[in-house]
């Protein structure tokens, strides 16, 4: 489902280099369970982004469901995250003039595809079928995370890709969002790839890709 090669990334600044990673090369199964660790600044985030397409690699390659990221322009890659990834980011990304339903609705109305019936499913599935009319800043940290959930599943991604999806909740409400993470996972076969210091949501994970300095150290799978 995702293949990387030889996968580098150097930013320059003010006539300085500064490698983030460094001939990274690993490949993820349809409907695994990846979990990225590491300490801050040995390249996770970065690594996410470039699986995503958000950013280009230096050197080497993303293949994603059997196209090569780098080959694509702008447009196609911002159909194919569209297609086939779904997002969770620590600070929930949502759009707050909308409720809770509205922001679980919009990439499936981006997408053209009817919304209203597989949002308020959703919702329900994530326990927060009476909060569909909430507005973000009516819900606590731990709901705004469940509606982000509900949102990255609503167009059935064959991706998850999670940036520390429980960093900024407590350990109670984390806990159900491993819960539900891991149940869509595997009920739907969607391929999980996260980053995340929470030591309990990478014991979950069936593969731990350990990062130090920018390049792996440790791949369970290896």
């Amino acid at each position: 489902m995702l293949r990387c090669a030889s996968l580098s990334k150097t930013y320059h600044s003010g006539g300085h280099r500064l490698t983030v990673l460094k001939d990274i090369t690993f490949h993820v199964e349809p409907g695994s369970f990846v979990a990225i660790v590491g300490p801050s600044g040995s390249g996770k985030t970065t690594l996410l982004g470039l699986l995503a397409g958000l950013d280009r690699p230096s050197a080497g390659t993303v293949h994603l469901d059997g196209e090569e990221l780098g080959a694509l322009d702008e447009e196609r890659l911002t159909r194919l995250r569209g297609q086939k990834i779904g997002f969770v980011f620590q600070s929930f990304q949502l759009i707050p003039t909308l409720t809770a339903v509205e922001n679980v609705q919009v990439p499936l109305e981006l997408r053209g595809e009817p919304a209203a019936a597989r949002a308020t499913e959703l919702l329900e599935r994530v326990g927060l079928g009476g909060r569909g009319h909430h507005y973000p800043a009516q819900l606590s940290g731990g709901e705004q995370q469940r509606v982000a959930l509900a949102r990255a599943f609503s167009t059935r991604p064959k991706v998850l890709l999670a940036d520390e999806p429980t960093g900024n909740l407590d350990a109670r409400t984390g806990a159900t969002i491993i819960e539900l993470m891991t149940e869509l996972n595997r009920d739907l076969g969607t391929t999980l790839v996260l980053v995340t210091h929470d030591h309990d949501l990478a014991a979950l994970a069936r593969r731990t890709i350990r990062l130090a300095d920018g390049a792996i150290v440790a791949d369970s799978a290896a």
